[in-house]
């Protein structure tokens, strides 16, 4: 019987080719989208899963109470991790961790040989690898990082520096210049999917021989780099120890702190909760991956409909077929299995070049979203497992309809012929399909259009002051280099393609941001709200371009002598005048770095354009500063660059020269967005293609079915262009249908999607109109050749074709 079924589907296949291919071919697509996408989805669903502990382990973080309401980091102060175990002795494992970044140095016969830049550099507590399960492959946990000069490195890391990772244990490198390490140990390259890209471990006690040793017991500063991780016991309920640490910080914090507290934050939430921040810098929220997971589900309903419109379009076709085989003795369930088979047949196919496509898009997908996921069915069961579901399901939506419908006709009337569109119903049927199409593409046009214009919106929105030309050029982070300073100053400025020089903590808009609350006009309490802190010298201000709005520029100096503000500061003190802030003191860390305001300048953009406005104290302090900012002629890049670099060889031999433009740092604030941007093109044109290739079949199926008609009006006189708008106006009043149902979800949803950030376009009418437009004006081209070639059809030889 199976056999039959085949065999008989094929010859039905041949008769068919064209309704064949499209069917196969709007499937092929769906299932090769929804399959990439399940991939992302289970990459990113799959972060740090693999720790046996992952569902005890928990990161604190600090939760802060402030003007704004209230606010998370994934930040910490460094006693805490000390301070809970003391309190604490119920919680055995508990680990700080804090990550740096610096140049590393292989030392190769007394000489400097190989430099390289390393950013994950993490000095950590031994409990760090109880807590967490990475692999080692030479050394141990407990014998490698006993000493402060002990260094583990990951397997990759190990090769770039050494050549052969085996013969790592025992090597020497320099980091920052300033420190020896001797390798004691190497680890298994950590796997893709976690939020620890772990290069260099070595132990926490080395923090003693750095800058940070003077906050290692400071309860008031939270460094965005250090990190408390913690294996909670079963016994213990998260919601009850986050109460705990609430007492925990009242008793440790100073009392005027002490209203700002910590929270637990669980492992398996670090790569999803975005208002904590992470390691990699990258979250994944749960409504983005709601969001894909609704486009796989709507690409295959569209190409599933692609398969129902034209199975039942196809229905009277097959009437006679059908006819025959109920006289000769078919019941209707043989018949049902009969159609379903064809479809199952389809699918399987389907499903085939589904997963060949989806292997040979996969580098694509990773290189667009810098990922590195694996397509492999032997060593991930899981894709064979969705891939048999989604085949199963596709089957059963797509051909259930088709096989009751064509399985119940009635045999007398279906050998007269008299089966018609009407009497099967599948003209409303395909209406209503069309339009549910139709109705989810727009909705994925109208997502895509308007992320693309925030996108387009984020690269072209003034953030208050000038970044192009702006080439910036890490400092080493070494006190005596500061003394080149003024030498460096004076030879970029003898360059003529060199504007202005200047040096700062960092740029005025930059992921390396230091906050801070102070006490202001002398008085008793702290600010409840924190100021941006940009430490930078008097050129600062004319090599991006800041506007005084009321006083002037701070003088040269190598420490804090005045301080220069913004507009939000003053609205955050709740001063109107900005003359009235000229002469104010500000007092930062009980009289650490006290000073008058001597200016006030235009807001600025200090962040991304995802989070408002921020309160800004400017003043120098050359002690702090990190970054060269080169403000350089337009188109002279290549010749500065070169100067910048032989410049620096010269001056800082033993340091790397590093580069990078101000604009294009900015643009990488948005890098996940315009990420999802194509992706959602993408997505968004595979909706159209599925569509139209459906609508496309339809047409052509129309268009058979009225070749009699067609051919009636044209010799009464009926135009080419009125047999085209005959045969087009239904599809162009359904797609319209489908946009009046679709744009108001679409609106809600991308209303929904637009709160995420401070700076947002409007959501206007222009948008809409150029959804519907373009749908209409692509359902056109799409059935405009069929229509073209039926309109110029001989009459006579359709009107005599019985």
């Amino acid at each position: 019987m199976l056999k039959n079924y085949f065999k008989t589907a094929f010859r039905n296949f041949k008769r068919n080719k064209s309704y064949a291919f499209i069917n196969t071919l709007g499937l092929t697509v769906g299932i090769s989208a929804c399959l990439l996408l399940f991939l992302v989805i289970q990459f990113e669903s799959s972060f740090d899963n693999f720790h046996p502990k992952k569902d005890n382990i928990y990161r604190v973080g600090t939760v802060f109470h402030n003007q704004d309401g209230i606010s998370y980091s994934d930040g910490i102060a460094f006693p805490v991790a000390n301070s809970l175990r003391i309190d604490y002795p119920q919680i055995n494992e508990v680990a700080s961790v804090f990550r740096n970044g610096g140049q590393v140095t292989i030392v190769s016969n007394n000489k400097h040989s190989k430099k390289f830049v390393e950013n994950n550099f993490y000095y950590t507590e031994p409990a760090f690898f109880s807590i967490f399960n990475f692999e080692w492959l030479q050394g141990s946990a407990k014998t490698s990082l006993n000493n402060p000069n002990d260094a583990v490195l990951t397997k990759s890391t190990a090769e770039k520096y050494f050549g052969n990772w085996k013969d790592a244990v025992g090597k020497t490198f320099l980091y920052s210049n300033k420190t020896l390490y001797t390798v004691t140990g190497v680890l298994k390259d950590v796997p893709a999917n976690t939020d620890f890209p772990l290069s260099i471990i070595v132990p926490f006690a080395a923090l003693q021989n750095t800058y940070i040793k003077n906050n290692l017991n400071d309860w008031v500063s939270t460094f965005g780099d250090a990190y408390t991780f913690l294996v909670l016991p079963a016994g213990i309920p998260a919601q009850k120890f986050n109460a705990d640490l609430e007492i925990f910080a009242k008793k440790h914090k100073p009392a005027e702190y002490a209203k700002d507290g910590y929270i637990l934050q669980p492992l398996r939430e670090i790569h999803f909760d975005d208002r904590f921040g992470n390691f990699n810098e990258r979250t994944f929220s749960h409504s983005l991956i709601t969001a894909l997971s609704l486009i796989g589900i709507f690409l295959l309903v569209i190409a599933c409909v692609n398969f129902i419109n034209l199975a039942t379009a196809q229905a009277v076709n097959r009437s006679k077929e059908v006819g025959v085989r109920k006289v000769l003795g078919s019941n209707r369930k043989q018949l049902a299995m009969q159609f379903l088979a064809e479809t199952a047949i389809i699918v399987c196919f389907a499903s085939f070049f589904a997963a060949i496509i989806a292997m040979g898009v996969l580098p694509f997908l990773n290189k667009l979203l810098e990922v590195r996921i694996t397509m492999n069915f032997i060593e991930n069961s899981s894709l064979i497992i969705f891939l048999s579901i989604t085949a199963i399901t596709v089957t059963l939506l797509s051909g259930i309809y088709p096989a009751i419908i064509l399985s119940g006709f009635n045999p007398i009337t279906a050998l007269k012929s008299r089966i018609t569109s009407e009497m099967i119903g599948g003209i409303s049927l395909r209406r209503a399909l069309v339009v549910l199409q139709f109705a989810i593409a727009h909705i994925l046009i109208i997502g895509m259009i308007l992320v693309v214009s925030q996108i387009k919106f984020f690269r072209s929105a003034s953030l208050g002051f000038d970044k192009a030309a702006v080439i910036n050029v890490p400092l080493p982070n070494d006190s005596v280099n500061l003394t080149k300073l003024d030498y460096i100053r004076d030879k970029l400025s003898s360059n003529p393609d060199v504007q202005y020089v200047s040096f700062s903590y960092a740029s005025p808009s930059s992921e390396n941001n230091w906050n801070s609350d102070f006490k202001f006009n002398h008085s008793g309490k702290t600010t409840d709200f924190s100021a941006n802190l940009k430490w930078a010298d008097t050129a600062y201000f004319k090599t991006f371009g800041l506007r005084f709005i009321a006083g002037h520029a701070y003088s040269p100096s190598d420490t804090v002598r005045e301080f220069v503000v913004n507009e939000t500061l003053l609205k955050k003190l709740g001063i109107r005048n900005p003359q009235e802030a000229i002469g104010k003191q500000i007092n930062f860390w009980n009289g650490v770095k006290v000073a008058n305001i001597v200016g006030v300048v235009r807001d600025f953009n200090v962040n991304s354009l995802h989070r408002p406005l921020a309160p800004v104290v400017m003043s120098t302090w050359k002690a702090v500063y990190q970054t060269i900012n080169i403000k350089i002629k337009p188109g002279s890049e290549k010749a500065v660059l070169s100067f910048i670099e032989k410049l620096w060889t010269s001056t800082y031999p033993d340091f790397i020269y590093e580069y990078h433009f101000l604009d294009e740092t900015i643009e990488n604030f948005y890098k996940q967005e315009a990420q999802l941007s194509q992706l959602y093109q993408i997505f968004a044109g595979i909706a159209i293609f599925i569509s139209c290739l459906g609508l496309y079949g339809l047409v052509s199926f129309m268009a058979v079915q009225r070749t009699k008609e067609v051919g009636i009006r044209k010799v009464l006189g009926a135009s080419v262009r009125n047999i085209i708008y005959l045969l087009s106006k239904e599809f162009t009043i359904l797609i319209i249908i489908a946009f009046i149902i679709s744009a108001p979800i679409a609106y809600f949803f991308m209303h929904e999607w637009l709160k995420n950030f401070a700076y947002r376009i409007p959501i206007s009418a222009t948008i809409f109109i150029l959804a519907i437009l373009g749908s209409i004006l692509i359902a056109w081209l799409t059935v405009a050749h069929r229509a073209i070639n039926a309109a110029l059809a001989n009459p006579i030889n359709s009107l005599r074709s019985e």
